[in-house]
């Protein structure tokens, strides 16, 4: 739950004077620190619960535009509090925000609408992302918030780093650097309890096995990417900085607006020509915001923002992936795993068009209107057609949470 008068996605500023009220209650249990700086100046503070050596490690706002991850840690740092049995032997470390900088950009704290979502929305450029910026950067160009994190990893040496992740919309799934043998029980039972779908064949896991549904492991290094385009892999990235100290990653996905078509295990009947036809349309709408945006480069001259950056990024993803896509699908491809390359065929232009549009409105230009009219209708068209449901903000706090603390304790026992 939010520890907010509204439930609502707290700022960094709210998240941090929570951080700071709970140590105050409990001085000889919690302390927060620093422990870096942004690009921009803006503090890292990691909150610590505990003084054991043995200790979980939980990040949010790794992603700007995935909020609900603020709201669960201050849960999960209240949880901890008070449940003696789970600070048995074991001390918990919360980085309230990876990324303050992008959190400061993405404005939208109460959504009521995928519309209301996007028109707010940011996600920085890949080598901009504190947790992806190593599998897309040389190490002498980290940025600095990458350098506080893998700082934190190497002084706790965390048998669990738990980053807290969300789709817009979705299900729920969990990525696991290793495998945590009987999570997948757990996790399931949550899901059900709060009505939220789990995404059994998220394609940002296509081609991994998976300890149960919706647990996917990630493969080992070497194992062909499923997506040789993608110029980011999660080998390289810092989930994968708690290996060498035994540790693992585990990155809880949860969706703000719940769809039950990235459940469904069935068989896609016609996979190949699906895709196919997804690829298409990403390429068509990708290339209606590429038009817009070589319109209005001339107009735009000298600016660089990490708006414009992001567009840009997204776009440039684009071609690579829907030839992805329309190579062999994965064998035995199901009706959710369509699905979920459906939602991103959805998401990446819509994103895309979203954010030039900030830009576009920053310098009232005349091309603003046209991003504004898609940004609209492919947001409508998204709810649509995955018939979107809201989830509560405490069902999604819920369910992250107490996935963190399966993942603890059953991790724990494997570590034993």
């Amino acid at each position: 739950m939010s520890l907010l008068p509204e439930l609502r996605y707290p700022t960094v500023t709210e998240l941090t004077s929570s951080a700071r009220a709970l140590a105050a209650r409990q001085p000889g249990t919690c302390t927060l620190r620093q422990v870096g700086v942004s690009r921009a100046g803006r503090p890292l503070h990691l909150l610590s619960v505990g003084h054991a050596r043995r200790a979980v490690l939980v990040v949010a706002g790794a992603h700007a535009n995935e909020p609900t991850g603020g709201c669960t840690l201050l849960a999960l740092a209240e949880r901890v509090l008070y449940e003696r049995e789970l600070r048995d032997g074991t001390s918990w470390h919360f980085l309230l925000c990876a990324d303050p900088d992008g959190a400061s950009l993405h404005v939208t704290p109460a959504p009521r609408s995928l519309l209301e979502y996007h028109l707010g929305f940011f996600r920085p450029a890949g080598p901009e992302q504190p947790e992806w910026s190593p599998a897309v950067l040389p190490p002498d160009r980290l940025p600095p918030e990458t350098r506080a994190l893998t700082r934190v990893i190497d002084e706790l040496r965390p048998y669990l780093q738990a980053t807290l992740h969300g789709t817009d919309l979705g299900g729920s799934w969990v990525q696991l650097t290793k495998d945590i043998p009987g999570l997948a029980e757990p996790f399931a039972k949550s899901a059900a309890q709060l009505h939220i779908p789990v995404e059994t064949g998220a394609s940002d896991a296509a081609g991994w096995p998976a300890s149960g549904p919706g647990v996917h492991v990630m493969p080992a290094a070497g194992a062909e990417a499923a997506y040789p385009s993608m110029p980011d892999d999660a080998r390289h990235s810092t989930w994968y900085h708690a290996h060498r100290y035994g540790g693992l990653t585990a990155v809880v996905e949860v969706p703000m607006w719940a769809s039950d078509m990235v459940d469904d295990p069935a068989p896609h009947p016609a996979p190949a020509a699906a895709i196919r036809r997804l690829a298409r349309r990403l390429l068509r709408d990708a290339t209606e915001v590429e038009r817009v945006l070589v319109e209005v480069l001339p107009r735009l001259e000298g600016v660089d923002g990490p708006l414009l950056r992001a567009a840009r990024w997204a776009l440039e993803l684009v071609p690579g992936l829907a030839a992805d896509w329309t190579h062999t699908p994965p064998a035995d491809t199901t009706m959710a795993y369509v699905g979920s390359v459906d939602a991103f065929a959805r998401r990446l232009p819509l994103r895309a068009a979203a954010m030039l549009w900030r830009v576009l409105q920053e310098y009232d230009d005349d091309a603003a209107p046209r991003l504004e009219h898609l940004v609209a209708t492919w947001s409508d068209a998204f709810a649509d057609r995955f018939r979107a449901r809201w989830v509560p903000l405490e069902h999604q706090v819920e369910h992250q949470s107490r996935t963190v603390v399966a993942a603890a304790l059953h991790a724990r026992d494997r570590a034993a």
